[in-house]
C-alpha cells in the first residue's frame, strides 16, 4: 500500500538518477515471470511475490495538481521482493518536483518513502485455493528529504474474485511522519481478470488526526502484454476539505527472478 502523503522535501537528483539506471539494469539482464499490476492504486491486494522473484512497479511520469502547486513524480517506485513463508518486503518512494515552487519550497523531493513487510495470512483466491486471501502489511514510514519525521502504518487486506472481476478491501492504522495518528479506508474494483485490458477503480478516504478528510476517486485500466509485464493508467480525483487534487498517473510493472524461489532469503 503507499505510504501517506507527506510535506514537500529537499533535493537528491543523484539518488534518484541510480535509482532510475538500476531499475533499467535490472530489466534488462533478469528472466520474468507472471504477475499482476498493483498499480496505479494507493491501496493493494492480499497477495505477495513468491520466494526468489521480484516486482517492480514503476511510475516514470505522474502528474499532481494540488490546488494551485502542481508536480510531477519521475519516477515513483515501488519493489516488491518475495521471501519464503508467504511474505514480501516492500521498498517505496518518489522523486518529486515541484513545478512552480514557493520561493522557500525546494525544487525537488524523495517523498512518501516507506519499507513494510507484507504477509498472507490465509490463502485463497489469489493464491489458487478457495475462498478470499487474506493478509497483512507493516510498514515503517522514512524520513522524507525535507528532514520530516518518521511513522509506522499497520494493515489489513481482503481479496475475492470470480468471474466478473476482483474486489480488493484496505483499512490501515498509522503514525504519521508529523507524530499524528491517522486512519485509511480503500477499495479497489478491477474488471475479469482473464481480459487483457481490464478497466479498474479506486475509491479511499483518509483521515489524519484533526485536520480535513481526503476523499479520492480513481479510474483508469491495466493492460497485461505478457506474463511479467503489464501497462496502466490512472486518473484521481481528491478532495482534502476545500482543496482540489487531480493526478495522471502512468506506469508499468515487470516481474523477474532473483534466486532460488524454493529457498531461505
Amino acid at each position: 500500500m503507499t505510504s501517506p502523503c507527506t510535506p514537500r522535501s529537499g533535493a537528491s537528483k543523484r539518488a534518484a538518477r541510480r535509482l532510475r539506471k538500476a531499475i533499467v539494469v535490472l530489466g534488462l539482464l533478469v528472466q520474468t515471470n507472471a504477475a499482476l499490476a498493483y498499480r496505479p492504486f494507493d491501496s493493494t491486494d492480499a497477495d505477495v511475490a513468491r520466494a526468489g522473484e521480484a516486482e517492480i512497479e514503476l511510475g516514470p511520469f505522474h502528474y499532481l495538481r494540488e490546488g494551485s502547486s502542481r508536480f510531477v513524480q519521475v519516477p515513483a517506485v515501488v519493489a516488491n521482493f518475495g521471501l519464503s513463508g508467504e511474505r514480501e518486503l516492500v521498498i517505496e518512494g518518489r522523486h518529486e518536483v515541484a513545478l512552480d515552487p514557493e520561493p522557500d519550497q525546494p525544487r525537488s523531493a524523495l517523498v512518501d518513502n516507506a519499507v513494510s513487510i507484507k504477509q498472507v495470512l490465509r490463502n485463497g483466491v489469489l493464491q489458487d485455493a478457495a475462498g478470499p486471501s487474506v493478509a497483512t502489511e507493516y510498514g515503517v514510514l522514512l524520513p522524507s528529504t525535507d528532514g520530516g519525521g518518521s511513522g509506522f502504518s499497520v494493515a489489513g487486506i481482503v481479496s475475492q474474485r470470480g468471474s466478473a472481476g476482483s474486489v480488493h478491501l484496505n483499512g490501515a492504522l498509522m503514525r504519521t511522519r508529523e507524530h499524528e495518528p491517522g486512519v485509511f479506508l480503500g477499495t479497489i474494483l478491477e474488471g475479469p481478470i482473464a481480459w487483457p485490458v481490464r478497466p479498474v477503480a479506486e475509491i479511499f478516504t483518509q483521515r489524519i488526526s484533526e485536520t480535513a478528510r481526503t476523499d479520492s476517486l480513481l479510474v483508469g485500466a491495466i493492460w497485461r502484454a505478457r506474463d511479467g509485464l503489464s501497462f496502466d493508467v490512472g486518473l484521481r480525483s481528491a478532495r482534502v476539505a476545500d482543496e482540489a487534487v487531480h493526478e495522471v498517473r502512468l506506469g508499468f510493472t515487470i516481474a523477474f527472478a532473483i534466486g532460488n524461489k524454493g529457498g531461505t532469503p
